[in-house]
């Protein structure tokens, strides 16, 4: 699998998060809080969700199932004129981005394997220190294995 690079200008989010570790993963609970609370947002720029991860500059080079991150559960707006109650803004910074199209179940950890352990050390980018995100299209179907989205992973050029 190959992946398209882009560079990324700079989107506004508003949403809802959580800190959690692989080891100890809240994921559902994230997106059960969220989205019957997503039609508040009334500024929004596309119908996408983009659930956003946030780690530490060292998650990767001293990996543990424990290590904390955020979770992110978004959608990208054109301001942040009106934030709902209980939600909070997120601003990703542009750069550069490695984009994979994945079609399958979001539950299959492989493609993070792939791309983390395969992709990206083969080659000419390390990973940047920056969100990583997928959006959640139109044809995103949660637990379906025809499911598609965009994994976006942050990079930069190797020296």
């Amino acid at each position: 699998m190959t992946p398209r690079i882009e560079t990324l200008n700079e989107r506004k989010l508003v949403g809802m998060r959580l800190t959690m570790s692989f080891a100890d993963y809240k994921i559902a609970e994230l997106w059960r809080s969220f989205l019957p609370r997503r039609k508040e947002i009334t500024n929004n720029c596309t119908n996408d969700l983009i659930s956003l991860v946030v780690y530490e500059a060292n998650h990767f080079t001293h990996f543990s199932p424990s290590n904390p991150f955020e979770r992110w559960a978004t959608i990208e707006v054109a301001d942040f004129e009106h934030i709902p109650i209980g939600m909070e803004s997120f601003i990703i910074p542009g750069g550069l981005y490695a984009v994979f199209d994945y079609k399958g179940l979001n539950t299959d950890p492989s493609i993070f394997q792939y791309i983390l352990g395969t992709w990206l050390p083969n080659s000419d980018y390390i990973l940047d220190n920056r969100p990583h995100f997928e959006v959640l299209g139109e044809q995103y179907k949660n637990n379906d294995p025809t499911s598609e989205e965009e994994i976006w992973i942050p990079i930069k050029t190797k020296l």
